[in-house]
């Protein structure tokens, strides 16, 4: 049995395994043959989990194929190849309650983007938003409940380093993970942030936070 993990919703999810197909020695390792999307059958949540392998005392790391998931949501049947779907599923879209318009702030500086980034996230209803009392090895800026935020405020774009690493950490704790950065992005850690689901958000010298891609449209539209 491959292992579960938790949903953001607190289901666990354990990826299907195809029986009677048989499995695949693993000679040559890519990021996208290590994760296998998998929608969670209580939310309905589409997300990027772990692909089920096993090591045998031989040496040799054998992979399971995993059932694909269509576009509309079903199972497919067949040998196990992937199927192309959708890599983020929109929450529906419900009235939120009023609240009051973002107030910018200038951002003049690495303390300035912090400050406007864990304000924007009190705004959008994340609760206990705190500051990390010192650097850490993964970069954590930002903690909330049920979420970890990193602010970029190098003069590169965010690189797609950046952005794998603050998903498997925040993957790790059971939370989200929100980057967001003063330069902008780069294309490819934009585009592989849309297939993990993860809000990004630039920062405006101006001081208000703008969403760059479908997850963080969610947020801001329906609230955390």
């Amino acid at each position: 049995m491959p292992p579960a993990y938790p949903c953001p919703c607190g289901a666990p999810i354990a990826p299907p395994v195809l029986r009677g197909v048989p499995v695949v020695p693993v000679a040559h390792r890519t990021w996208n043959d290590d994760w296998v999307a998998v929608r969670c059958p209580a939310c309905g949540r589409l997300d990027q989990w772990p692909q089920p392998e096993l090591r045998c005392p031989c040496g040799a790391v054998l992979r399971f194929p995993v059932r694909p998931v269509t576009a509309d949501g079903d199972p497919a049947p067949g040998d196990g190849s992937r199927s192309a779907g959708p890599s983020h599923i929109p929450l529906p879209r419900t009235a939120p309650a009023p609240r009051p318009a973002f107030r910018a702030v200038a951002i003049r500086g690495a303390g300035d983007a912090l400050a406007t980034a864990a304000r924007y996230l009190s705004w959008l209803g994340y609760r206990d938003v705190v500051r990390a009392p010192q650097p850490s090895p993964a970069r954590i800026d930002l903690r909330a409940a049920g979420l970890v935020a990193q602010v970029d405020t190098v003069t590169r774009p965010t690189a797609l380093r950046d952005v794998e690493c603050l998903w498997l950490h925040a993957l790790s704790a059971s939370v989200t993970g929100v980057f967001f950065s003063l330069p902008g992005y780069a294309p490819d850690a934009a585009a592989r942030a849309d297939g993990l689901g993860m809000p990004l958000f630039a920062l405006d010298p101006a001081g208000t936070p703008r969403p760059v891609n479908s997850p963080a449209d969610e947020p801001l539209s329906t609230g955390a």
